[in-house]
Order: C-alpha cells, then structure tokens, then sequence
C-alpha cells in the first residue's frame, strides 16, 4: 500500500505517528469528524514486518467491523502444562469465540479506511522526534519527520497522536515518558503444517517452555500457523527466539502433532506489560495502542484496544483541534474515558499475572485445572479480562467447587470495585 512520501503539507489539525490498528483508527475517526489528517508510517508499505500474532475475540473483530475475510476463527482452546492437558470449547458447543487475524490484511484494510475517510497515508516516512510550542496549551506542536529517501521535514499540528507502539517515539523524545520497566518479547514462525487444526488453538505453559510467559500454537487459517515463545522482561533473561527454535525442534509437546513443518516467515515483537501507571494525555499529545500500555495482561493482546481507543483517541483530537484548545486539561477527557472503560479490568487482569509470571511447574498444574473445570463461556470472559463483579459472582454460583473460589481469589479486591456486568 504506497502513500505519498514526504507529507504534501507542513501543518495539520492532527498528525498520527504509526499506522498500526491504533493509529489507523485514530486517523479514520480523526478524519470522519472533519481534521485535515496526516498519518505517518516509517516502513514502505503499512505491515511490511509483522510483530504480533494477531489473537482477539470474534465479538470484538465483528463489533469493530473487521471483516470475516481479515481473521480465522477458532472454537477450541487447549491448554498444555508440564503434568496436565485441558481443552474448553468445540465439541459442537456454540459457535467460535477467538479469532487470529491476518495481521497484514487487517492493518491495510484500517489504513485504507483512514485514506478513504480523508487521511494523508505517508509511508517511508519515520517520526524521529517531537516539535514542541504548539499553540492552543500545547506541550507538543507537532513532529520531525524523515522520508525514506534520507531528507528531513517539520510537520506541526495541532494535535499529535502517539501511536509508535513499543518505542514511545514521540513521547519519550519529548521527555514525557521514560522506557517500559516491564514488558513482553516474542518470537514466532509461521508455518505450514501438515496436520494444521484450523479449528484449535494451544497454550504451553511451564519451565520447559516459558520460564515467565507461554509459548502458543494459533492456526491462522489453510494450512498455516503460528508457533511461538513469549517471555516476560525483566522477570527472565531466556531468549524467546532461541526456546521457540529449541520446542519446533524437539517438536516439543502438542507440536508433535503438527506433522512435517515449513517456516513460511518469522516475527518479533515487543509488548509493554502493566501499562497502567504512564500518562496517556498531555499538552498537544495523546498516547494509543502499545504506546499508552493498553494491553490485557494476561495474555498480553491488545489490538482489540488499539483499534477501540484510536478511534476515541482521533474524536478527542479532531474536537480540540476544532475548538484551539490542545491542552492538557482538554486532551484529559480521552484518558479519563479509556480507563474508565478498561482500567480497573486491565489491573485485575494484572493481579493474575502477577500470579502467574513466577509460577513453578507444579503451581501451573493446579492453575491449567482450574481453567479446565470453566465453561467455554466462562472462559472466554476470564481470559478476555472481563472482571467485572456481576460477572463474577454468576461465575461462582456456575462453578462452585474449589477451582472456581480459586479464580475468584486470584482478582479478589480488584474485581469487587468494579460494578456492571
């Protein structure tokens, strides 16, 4: 998907800095409501390398309207510890709840959405750092850009829209955040697989594995899928690409399933984890996506967030940009309402994980249980970080046995703040 390289203009209501789910969502609802746009994307083309493995919710995907050709969708979810194998789901009880998306298909159909709505697509094109002095309160006034053929140019705005992901690169320029203390490293392979199931997934979860994270197995539709090693940083120092090199190898656990194997491409991302405490507004910037920390921490995807609060984001942005008011207090209002949709689930869903990023091999046994003894439906809420209390009271009364006042312990105190279902 080519752009024009550099910007065709040197100023505009709102820049977006990244042209993932979170900026090209920000760009679409930005433009939608009347900014003039730039999107600024630093490689040749919008997902030229992917660093995701693509994993939301069929609820969400068809809720945000991503089409059904963008994702493969699955019904069946299998977990692997080191002593214990569950499954939940398939079986033909009720239709798929998790979907794994054709990352590429899925970024350029939100990027030509934001090009058709009315924003400036600009590849080639990488954010290097913040202008400062905006005008109408702002802390930022725009960014410097420099095109893929080497020349450098200012483009201000009246409102910048952070949405580089890991780097922060707007922000942390301008001294406004510093480096993520704890995050997620990936590594994964797409491959074609023999005896693919298109219809199931796979969490590996234990030493052998993962010292501080899971390793997965998501069928991404045909023939393909997506192997991969997650691990948590700082919490340990194992390179994910050489344990995700050392289980396709050993064809360790349900691989060995998989028949003859055929890497197609690899991939490696960098995801923050426990996002919560980095400011999301500022004077003439907001944060979006991976850049704000907007995560669920339990299984650390967030696309589903990315593309919900870019397009909140890029409304905000295009009314302060529309009223000459960038300010901080201005800006305010799309932090206030991204946290009060998501932040109290985002910090229950932190309290398991913190659980479980030092759990043994023995303590990963009990836990696969406890997710073994879920309905499907249950378990598509608990995964999906839906804390809420009346959730998860109808939880227990469907679970009453051990495993189930186990879950609710895990949340205990986060979860019974929250109110609504």
């Amino acid at each position: 998907m080519p752009g024009s390289s550099p910007p065709s203009r040197g100023s505009y209501d709102v820049v977006v800095a990244g042209a993932g789910p979170a900026g090209s969502s920000a760009a679409w609802a930005a433009a939608r409501a009347g900014a003039s746009v730039c999107l600024l994307e630093k490689e040749p083309t919008v997902s030229e390398t992917v660093r995701t493995s693509g994993v939301t919710w069929v609820s969400d995907a068809e809720d945000l309207g991503i089409p059904a050709y963008c994702y493969n969708t699955v019904s069946r979810f299998s977990f692997r510890s080191p002593g214990r194998t569950v499954s939940v789901g398939g079986g033909g009880g009720g239709g798929p709840l998790a979907a794994v998306l054709n990352v590429r298909r899925t970024y350029r159909w939100l990027a030509r959405r934001a090009e058709d709505a009315g924003a400036e697509l600009c590849t080639g094109a990488a954010v290097v750092g913040a202008l400062g002095g905006g005008g109408g309160g702002g802390a930022v006034g725009g960014v410097s850009v420099r095109t893929a053929g080497g020349q450098t140019a200012d483009i201000r705005a009246a409102v910048v829209i952070d949405a580089t992901g890991f780097q922060s690169t707007v922000a942390r320029s301008a001294g406004l955040v510093g480096p993520w203390p704890r995050y997620g490293a990936g590594a994964e392979y797409e491959m074609r697989a023999e005896h693919a199931d298109q219809d199931e997934w796979w969490i590996m979860v234990g030493s052998m594995y993962s010292p501080a994270g899971y390793a997965w197995i998501f069928p991404a539709g045909a023939d393909l899928v997506r192997i991969g090693v997650g691990i948590g940083k700082p919490e340990s120092a194992v390179d994910p690409a050489g344990r995700l090199d050392e289980l396709v190898r050993a064809r360790a656990g349900p691989i060995s399933r998989l028949g003859r194997l055929s890497a197609t491409e690899s991939h490696f991302g960098l995801i923050p984890n426990g996002g919560q405490a980095r400011p999301t507004a500022f004077g003439g910037l907001l944060l979006v996506g991976d850049t704000a920390g907007q995560a669920n921490p339990l299984v650390l995807e967030g696309i589903r967030y990315a593309i919900r609060f870019g397009r909140e984001a890029g409304r905000v942005a295009a009314g302060a940009a529309a009223s000459g008011d960038a300010s901080a207090a201005a800006l305010s209002k799309y932090e206030r309402r991204w946290r009060g949709a998501v932040g109290s689930r985002l910090r229950a869903a932190g309290r398991v994980q913190d659980r479980w990023i030092g759990m043994d091999d023995a303590g990963w046994d009990a836990e696969i249980g406890i997710i073994g003894d879920l309905g499907t439906g249950d378990f598509v809420d608990f995964i999906r970080a839906e804390f809420g209390s009346a959730r998860m009271a109808r939880m227990a009364v469907r679970h009453p046995g051990l495993a189930a006042r186990q879950l609710l312990g895990m949340v205990r105190g986060a979860a019974g703040r929250m109110g609504g279902p």
